[in-house]
């Protein structure tokens, strides 16, 4: 396997984001005394990482699981010890847009987060694969829109964030993902914008990155990432969406 130099390793991720790359041990310890800022972490098993659903309380480690939202906040909460962030993670293994719905009120919009970060759609294509699901990508666009739509509703200040959903060709993923899958990266792109979130092209970044390493990598099963997958999210997430 090649190695992945870090330098290498930015330029993949700077190339897809078009912004200047810091990684965290360039970046100087803040201590900023600031209102408080709620980052509320939302989507299926990506962000779900195993967490434990019994604790609720912001910026736990095993509350925020062991993926991309944890590494995130670990980062952030290291370099800005007094800027009273606070990290929320609500993902839910398995959940498609419709389920998402279901517990939009309890578990998005009653956490008035000030940052609100959105990961969805592998499940709602693999699962039509899988489990019978009839969901099309019209559903998904329009039962997406308007769970942001009712976000914006009650917080205009709400800052919005929209990861595109991704894949690697390699276990779960074959032929049978395309051309739908991409329809559906496309929808969540069309989504951001009448969101006027911000976008974080994820493909495009992983498919640079299996480049210098295997698609296995990053996400064995094509799916879910390894812990290398995960640091490249967070490291793509961080230099997109500037807390403080």
């Amino acid at each position: 396997m090649k190695a992945l130099p870090r330098r290498e390793f930015v330029s993949a991720v700077a190339g897809v984001l078009a912004v200047s790359v810091a990684g965290p041990s360039a970046r100087a310890v803040q201590s900023d005394d600031r209102v408080p800022t709620t980052v509320l972490f939302q989507g299926d098993s990506i962000t779900d990482a195993d967490r434990d659903r019994n604790n609720a309380a912001p910026n736990v480690a095993s509350a925020l699981g062991r993926g991309y939202p944890y590494l995130i906040a670990a980062a952030e909460l290291a370099e800005h010890p007094r800027s009273q962030l606070r990290f929320l993670n609500r993902g839910v293994s398995g959940n498609k847009i419709p389920d998402l719905a279901e517990r939009w009120d309890a578990d998005t919009l009653a956490l008035a987060p000030d940052v609100l970060s959105v990961l969805m759609g592998v499940n709602d294509f693999w699962h039509r694969l899988l489990q019978g699901y009839t969901g099309t990508v019209e559903d998904y666009e329009r039962g997406y829109v308007a769970l942001l739509d009712s976000a914006r509703a009650r917080n205009p200040r709400l800052r919005i964030v929209v990861l595109e959903p991704f894949v690697l060709r390699i276990g779960a993923v074959d032929a049978r993902w395309f051309p739908e899958f991409d329809e559906r990266r496309a929808a969540a792109a069309r989504v951001a914008r009448a969101a006027h979130a911000t976008f974080i092209p994820l493909q495009a970044m992983f498919d640079r990155l299996v480049r210098a390493a295997p698609p296995a990598y990053w996400a064995a099963d094509g799916v879910h990432p390894t812990a290398a997958g995960h640091a490249a999210i967070a490291h793509a997430w961080r230099d997109t969406v500037p807390l403080r």
